[in-house]
């Protein structure tokens, strides 16, 4: 981009093309602690334990568990929920500094929504390949396992929970980082595009995903990491209340610590990734 030209809003494919290298990118630190998080929740034990027994008995490698199938989630959901979410809010009338807060969560909800109903099925895949505690499960072996035993529908297993979730969390995600990035570029006197500012409303909407996304992500991975070959749950609701009466409410937030440790740093990298390429490309920041 030539010095004066304004920078010009990014096309929706464009941005979400930027937005899967970003996650793409960002998933490869972040995947160990989303497989501690995981067995976490699957076991029911400790932050301390899970990590020692996973080295202990399995290696460091085995941190990176699952790690073919995050890379397409985050090419296919990921790019969606954070690619598309720009384009979107200004289609919406959104994209003002005093834009309604309403409809930043709304495009964040909506793109996350539509977003994981195309990656359902790598979800299914990582979270089923991260909880699994033994010799690897090959590409071709897992998924032939899944459709023989459940057909289409299996790689479809926690849809209900795995939509909500992530318009949950995008709309968290997205419309805090928002409307954070405003407070703090005027609190601070640093640009929107500057980097101190991003990182810091990345932190922010980090904490506040945590808070409202642990309970559907509880659910969504006892859902996903069923057998393959049976169902113990009949779906979300059930689930739900599954998951209350046998570990009390508290357990919905099992895992808080690596999930915002995880959050935390996977937001921001990601919104820095991605204002950095936009920057790059000539396009608008959020």
């Amino acid at each position: 981009m030539s010095a004066g030209t304004p920078p010009r809003a990014p096309t929706l494919l464009g941005s979400i093309v930027l937005g899967g290298a970003s996650c793409i990118f960002t998933v490869n630190f972040t995947h160990p602690i989303e497989l501690v998080k995981t067995r976490m929740q699957v076991s029911g034990d400790g932050l301390a334990t899970v990590i020692g027994a996973t080295f202990r008995n399995e290696g460091v490698g085995a941190f990176w568990k699952g790690i073919v199938w995050a890379w397409g989630r985050e090419g296919s959901y990921a790019s969606i929920k954070l690619g598309a979410y720009g384009p979107v809010r200004d289609a919406i009338g959104a994209g003002g500094k005093d834009a309604p807060f309403y409809l930043k969560f709304a495009a964040g909800a909506l793109t996350g929504g539509v977003g994981s109903i195309i990656g359902n099925p790598f979800d299914v895949l990582k979270t089923i390949a991260q909880a699994n505690k033994g010799k690897s499960v090959g590409l071709a072996t897992l998924v032939g396992n899944m459709y023989h035993d459940q057909g289409i529908s299996g790689f479809y297993r926690g849809a209900t929970a795995n939509v909500l979730r992530a318009c949950v969390l995008n709309a968290t995600k997205m419309g805090c980082y928002d409307i954070s990035k405003g407070y703090v570029a005027d609190l601070s006197g640093w640009k929107r595009n500057d980097p101190r500012t991003v990182f810091a409303s990345g932190v922010v909407a980090g904490f506040f995903m945590t808070c409202t996304v642990s309970p559907f992500d509880r659910v969504r991975t006892a859902l996903m990491n069923q057998p393959t070959d049976r169902k113990i749950y009949k779906g979300f609701i059930d689930c739900f209340f599954v998951t209350i009466q046998e570990q009390g409410v508290f357990s919905l937030w099992r895992g808080f610590v690596p999930i915002w440790a995880r959050f935390a740093p996977t937001a921001t990298i990601q919104l820095l990734t991605i204002e950095a390429l936009y920057q790059m490309c000539g396009y608008k920041t959020l």
